[in-house]
């Protein structure tokens, strides 16, 4: 069975277009929607992804209708194909029921790969840098040594539990439990 789906980002637009060419391809039931691709909560789209089986192909229009990036196509689509569900995209002439057209999408998943790949890259060489000059990341901690010796001392008194001193120390009670416990084992 094909499926279609089709997607406008506003109430203001119409899918027109998109409907007579997934018609032209002859879906048997097509999902409709009026939701900006940058948004999580698309509900045509899950009902969709929710009744493709096993032989289905899922048809859209453009690529961009489907997914709002590479990532997020890739692994749309790779759902689908865990599935057994194909996928075509009419504009781009994608389609992985055919052999050029799995070759094709691999090599964009390839592509999104490699691309993640060199920004972790970059992400990592630019922490490292970070580092050499003395910067660290990450939150600052809540409590210095000054406020543990202290905290150590106030419990120790016996007049003071665990809660009243977090509140001594403007903390909550787990900031305070979790750093004497990391202070315990250094």
């Amino acid at each position: 069975m094909k499926l279609g789906y089709a997607r406008v980002s506003t109430d203001a637009q119409e899918t027109h277009l998109q409907m007579d060419a997934l018609k032209r391809a002859k879906c048997t039931r097509v999902y409709e929607e009026k939701a900006s691709g940058a948004k999580s909560d698309r509900p045509e789209l899950m009902k969709l992804l929710d009744h493709a089986r096993k032989g289905d192909v899922v048809v859209v229009w453009k690529l961009d209708r489907l997914a709002r990036s590479l990532r997020q196509l890739i692994d749309t689509t790779a759902m689908l194909n865990e599935r057994g569900v194909e996928f075509h995209s009419l504009t781009e002439n994608i389609n992985t029921t055919t052999p050029s057209g799995k070759l094709t999408f691999h090599i964009f998943a390839a592509l999104a790969e490699f691309e993640r790949d060199i920004l972790r890259q970059r992400v990592n060489a630019g922490l490292a840098a970070a580092r050499r000059r003395g910067r660290v990341g990450g939150r600052p901690k809540a409590l210095d040594d000054a406020d543990l010796t202290k905290a150590r001392a106030l419990l120790r008194s016996g007049e003071y539990s665990k809660v009243q001193v977090a509140d001594e120390l403007e903390v909550s009670r787990h900031t305070l439990w979790r750093a004497l416990a990391l202070a315990k084992t250094k």
